[in-house]
């Protein structure tokens, strides 16, 4: 049992299914009081049921009051963890204004509306924990991806930057950052998840236990798929190498189509 999650207020956000879920799951077993939230509201109050949480659907940049309430006043956990993916980088260059729009929306500024809402009561009382699920393509990159590459570039960004700037005032700050994970989001990555993230995929429950490995070893990276570590290690060091690799597996999935 991981000391930091019994007994804690824990919010996990597009926890309908998927990676969410299995995280609303872990932490109930490890103790937790978890508020569910989903677009989806339906599916939000039922993995509360089954979990003995409190499902707060409704759009993860806004519910961070009501979640305090339904937790009685104290957020002690917030997991960031809804997230959108467009197969958005054809082939030719096609661009799509409205899956930018929204994919920065989704999966970089509910991070900032929420560390903005929770910050003043977190060093207020100098502890607070905030989970953000990157991906892998938020240290790397993605083919066929490129607004939910770079905007998982923000997100990571922006966890790195709570992290350093509030440490030394009780705030922890985790970046998961798996590749392949069996969702339906990995489905949405269409020939481009196949090719690249299919034949290493992992289970959801694989990702909230890691998490919780992180939480247990206080570690601002965690990696579901430890390899992704060389993977970054080859890009700062050998941009040009490691370009030239991806270039070539974006040139094996454009023959492929």
């Amino acid at each position: 049992m991981v000391e930091a999650v019994q007994d804690a207020g824990v919010v996990v956000t597009g926890a309908g299914g998927g990676i969410g879920a299995a995280l609303a799951r872990r932490f109930a077993a490890g103790g937790a009081r978890v508020v569910v939230n989903d677009l989806d509201a339906g599916k939000a109050r039922a993995v509360a049921e089954e979990i003995g949480g409190i499902a707060v659907p409704g759009d993860a940049s806004a519910i961070v009051p009501e979640a305090r309430d339904a937790l009685g006043g104290t957020v002690d956990v917030y997991c960031a963890n809804a997230g959108v993916a467009f197969e958005d980088g054809e082939p030719g260059g096609a661009l799509d204004e409205q899956s930018w729009a929204t994919s920065w929306d989704v999966n970089l500024m509910a991070h900032v509306r929420a560390a903005h809402a929770l910050l003043p009561g977190w060093l207020e009382r100098g502890g607070g924990r905030f989970v953000s699920t990157v991906s892998a393509a938020g240290l790397l990159t993605m083919i066929g991806a490129p607004s939910y590459s770079v905007t998982k570039h923000g997100a990571y960004a922006f966890a790195e930057w709570l992290s350093l700037t509030y440490r030394h005032r009780g705030i922890k700050v985790h970046a998961i950052c798996p590749q392949g994970v069996r969702t339906d989001m990995l489905a949405a990555t269409g020939s481009a998840g196949d090719l690249v993230l299919q034949p290493t995929a992992i289970e959801p429950e694989d990702v909230a236990e890691a998490l919780m490995q992180g939480i247990a070893d206080d570690r601002f990276l965690v990696l579901p798929h430890p390899e992704v570590a060389g993977f970054y290690r080859l890009r700062a060091a050998e941009p040009d190498r490691w370009l030239a690799t991806m270039n070539h597996i974006q040139q094996k999935w454009e023959a492929g189509r």
